[in-house]
């Protein structure tokens, strides 16, 4: 069984094509966000700053962003992106998270149009690859397991669309797919991007998918939590 990197980066445009703030001293399980939110912003508005932003590496969250993980908001790539780097970071590079920007981009331009993004990151010295996948407003998630060269698809809504394409696909590049039964499902229309981090954050650290549709408000602040203070809890 082989699969190289143009291989799987060509798999995923066909899949993609078918288918505040540094530390709290309060428990995140009695965490508001959106009085937290409203608190801080009415703090801003009586000092002289322009806004206030959490920033890490390369990464920028406004207010407005944050506010996304209050109650049943959808999460934005700006949220998406900056926990993968959380997750790399916990992970001591040894997970690469694909920006949200690259599915897009490869879905726009093909192999060509990604093929630099990965130009300074040896992928063959990661164990796990996650890539997550927006699709008009539904996010999901492939992941490549280096070692044995698996392709495993995790969507919190069973979505089948494309099967039959990917299925084609696969009998050409000789490899594994996997659209993973059983796994932790949402009962709404807004969790979707909620689901996909706390997939990727158990897959990173090894840990089974042990959460459901009801914890998704405690992981929503246990997300804000984190982003807030630039680093995964323990």
């Amino acid at each position: 069984m082989s699969l190289r990197i143009p291989e799987t980066l060509i798999f995923l445009q066909i899949l993609a094509t078918s288918l505040l703030f540094s530390s709290f001293s309060v428990c995140f399980r009695g965490l508001d966000i959106g009085v937290e939110v409203s608190r801080y912003r009415a703090g801003l508005a009586s000092t002289p700053v322009a806004g206030f932003m959490v920033t890490y590496n390369k990464h920028t969250l406004s207010l407005e962003d944050l506010g996304a993980l209050e109650e049943q908001n959808w999460l934005n790539d700006q949220i998406i992106n900056m926990y993968g780097e959380l997750i790399m970071d916990a992970t001591q590079q040894k997970v690469h998270f694909f920006n949200s920007f690259f599915h897009k981009q490869l879905v726009a331009k093909g192999y060509d149009g990604v093929k630099r993004w990965t130009k300074k990151v040896d992928l063959f010295s990661k164990w796990l690859l996650l890539i997550p996948i927006h699709l008009e407003i539904h996010w999901s998630l492939v992941t490549v397991a280096m070692a044995t060269k698996t392709i495993n698809y995790y969507d919190s809504q069973a979505c089948s669309r494309g099967i039959s394409d990917i299925v084609c696909l696969l009998s050409v590049i000789n490899c594994d797919l996997l659209t993973l039964q059983g796994i932790p499902q949402q009962k709404n229309d807004s969790d979707c991007g909620v689901f996909v981090l706390e997939y990727c954050r158990c897959l990173s650290v090894k840990q089974p998918l042990l959460f459901s549709q009801e914890d998704m408000p405690q992981i929503r602040k246990r997300i804000y939590k984190e982003l807030c203070d630039c680093r995964l809890n323990d």
